[in-house]
């Protein structure tokens, strides 16, 4: 699963890389993110689209649907097999479609030597372009407050046993075109079903290596995280 990421360039450079042509809402932060330890609950940005364009905004990681309240804890990840028909999930899945954008990825495998231990791996693009995560979302509900359970899910599919942990799913990561594609908001739902379903890039295009456990603690930050460990 998705459970920790990086998020370290501008707003700027990720949209370039979107390639995307249309309004830009509300305007856009140019200060570098430099988040490398993104967890959940905290907030994130990410970007949707309006009629208007694309927005930009910064909502905590974890959704929980209001009738669940009290009865579980906020879900971080959707498997896409199951998030387009699921009762949790089929709500924003209509109506939430959007991007988060992210450098990397973080998993953890135990060690062989002792289990009782947990490596992780930082997990990136080869070519180094930044990642488009799709994503689900409870947006803005025309002008009301924000509620306790709002916020985003990163989808996930298996890792189809070629990942750092074999038995382990991963977000899925999309091309800039089908990125545009997923946040239209008028996009037909069996075509965001394909998208997301058949269309993620595929596990040849990532690299991984082990990082320092450092990154385990939430409050602990900076490029450092992301140094690769030396054999």
């Amino acid at each position: 699963m998705c459970g920790r990421f990086t998020q370290y360039r501008t707003a700027v450079e990720y949209l370039d890389a979107l390639r995307y042509d249309k309004p830009i809402e509300g305007g856009i932060d140019p200060e570098p993110i430099n988040r490398y330890n993104v967890a959940p609950r905290s907030r994130v940005m990410m970007f949707f689209e309006t009629d208007a364009g694309m927005r930009q905004a910064r909502l905590p990681w974890g959704y929980q649907p209001f009738w669940c309240k009290g009865k579980r804890q906020p879900a971080i990840n959707a498997r896409v097999e199951t998030a387009a028909t699921s009762r949790f999930f089929r709500d924003i899945w209509a109506t939430g479609r959007t991007l988060v954008v992210a450098d990397g990825w973080y998993e953890w495998v135990k060690d062989p030597v002792d289990p009782k231990k947990k490596q992780p791996y930082y997990i990136r693009r080869k070519d180094g372009e930044p990642l488009w995560f799709a994503a689900l979302a409870q947006l803005d509900r025309n002008g009301m407050a924000e509620r306790e359970g709002d916020g985003f899910v990163i989808l996930t599919a298996d890792s189809d046993q070629g990942m750092v942990d074999i038995h382990d799913r991963r977000p899925i990561v999309l091309e800039a075109d089908l990125a545009r594609e997923w946040v239209d908001p008028d996009l037909p739902l069996p075509r965001a079903e394909a998208i997301v379903r058949d269309l993620a890039l595929p596990v040849e295009a990532f690299e991984w290596f082990a990082v320092d456990r450092a990154v385990g603690n939430v409050r602990n930050e900076g490029p450092g995280l992301i140094e690769a460990m030396s054999t």
